[in-house]
């Protein structure tokens, strides 16, 4: 197998015209006939520098609009870049939009065979793989209806079983996880694994950090065009979710002068004696100190509740002062502090996010939420979000 890589990508940029009136694309149109520079340009993807061996899985993050929908394009040959080089040594096999160029009037099955062809089988190979594309796109007797017929998801399912099937050197893929229903998101996955155990390259879009983390050994960070960082999977990933987490900060913070004048308010969080805003950076088996000081208007002692979730909602332990009887500290007559302790959290490699609620005496209003991030460091691959004490044994 060559040592070199399959993907080699030297100050690439891509620019479109800016087209916001109905004359401007007929003045882009005569600029580019004419040879002529548009002054009036929309940088899309600036100076990238990239380069994919083979065997590689590489995951592509960043928020909507970063450009990484474009940069798979122009690697693909879909887009012509601007400026720079792009050089591509092997066949790839294109998952951007599934079952784009499928014809409407053609059944399934003779789309399988069209797309096949136009991917590079012979027609040998069609007839030999056929019935497997069948089994695995699964979408029953509609193979022999029209594709005009399919819903999304099972046009995307043919899509993905046409493509799966020409066992390419490298695999490229724009949120295709994220189509479909949950028995076939978890074949793909299966798919990708076994196509990456046999020596095959991915280059994976997703905004799922988890398919990224589980899929990928490296990830790049697309942010406002460029390369933000290139790394190892977890530390980019990471760092991504963290930088998420203080743009979330920076919204709610707008939002906390309202919050303080209610009844009950949180007005001091601090996780290992930071009281800042940014997400905590927590190395594996360190211990978890968090202090909370909730101001109580009535001068009634306030309920606590604290919790530990995972970015997306997930949450993973919870509890408050009245079911752990836990006493605060007064301050003075409306000022109330708690301090609570993790010796070792047993939380996996990742970002989570810690929130406080000031409640009512009752424990049945909430007046008042806090909330932090929380990355976990570490290169762990185990699965989910917490590690148990186990053992293996004969």
């Amino acid at each position: 197998m060559s040592d070199a890589p399959l993907i080699v990508l030297n100050g690439v940029c891509k620019s479109f015209p800016k087209v916001t009136r109905s004359g401007d694309r007929l003045r882009a149109l005569g600029n580019l006939l004419l040879g002529r520079q548009n002054p009036m340009q929309t940088a899309v993807l600036r100076d990238i520098n990239l380069e994919v061996r083979r065997g590689e899985s590489l995951g592509l993050i960043g928020v909507n609009g970063a450009g990484k929908s474009t940069l798979l394009k122009v690697i693909t040959g879909v887009l012509t870049a601007t400026s720079g080089t792009v050089a591509v040594n092997g066949r790839i096999a294109p998952m951007l939009e599934l079952g784009a160029g499928f014809h409407p009037e053609y059944s399934g099955r003779e789309n399988i065979r069209l797309n096949a062809a136009l991917l590079g089988m012979s027609n040998a190979d069609i007839e030999d793989r056929l019935q497997s594309i069948i089994a695995f796109a699964d979408i029953g007797p509609y193979i022999d209806e029209p594709v005009k017929h399919y819903s999304s998801g099972m046009t995307v399912r043919l899509g993905f079983a046409v493509v799966a099937a020409t066992h390419p050197d490298l695999l490229i893929t724009d949120e295709v996880l994220a189509v479909g229903d949950e028995s076939f998101q978890k074949k793909c996955v299966r798919w990708m694994e076994r196509y990456l155990a046999d020596g095959g390259t991915l280059l994976l879009v997703t905004h799922s950090m988890y398919h990224i983390q589980k899929l990928c050994r490296r990830a790049c960070w697309l942010h406002e065009g460029a390369i933000q960082r290139l790394g190892d999977v977890f530390e980019v990933s990471q760092d991504y979710l963290a930088w998420h987490e203080r743009q979330s900060a920076q919204l709610e913070a707008s939002g906390r002068a309202s919050a303080a004048q209610g009844e009950y308010a949180v007005t001091e969080l601090l996780v290992n004696e930071d009281n800042g805003t940014t997400p905590i950076t927590l190395a594996p088996a360190e211990p978890l100190v968090i202090e909370i000081s909730v101001r109580s208007r009535d001068q009634r002692r306030p309920v606590l509740a604290l919790g530990i979730k995972r970015v997306d909602g997930t949450g993973i332990y919870g509890l408050t002062t009245e079911m752990a009887d836990a006493d605060p500290i007064e301050i003075d007559g409306e000022l109330f502090r708690w301090r609570i302790v993790f010796d070792a959290p047993p939380l996996l490699p990742g970002s989570y996010l810690l929130a406080v609620h000031a409640m009512d005496p009752e424990g049945v209003r909430l007046f008042d939420t806090l909330e932090r991030g929380l990355t976990v460091r570490g290169n762990s691959r185990e699965l989910g979000m917490v590690r148990l004490a186990h053992r293996w044994g004969r």
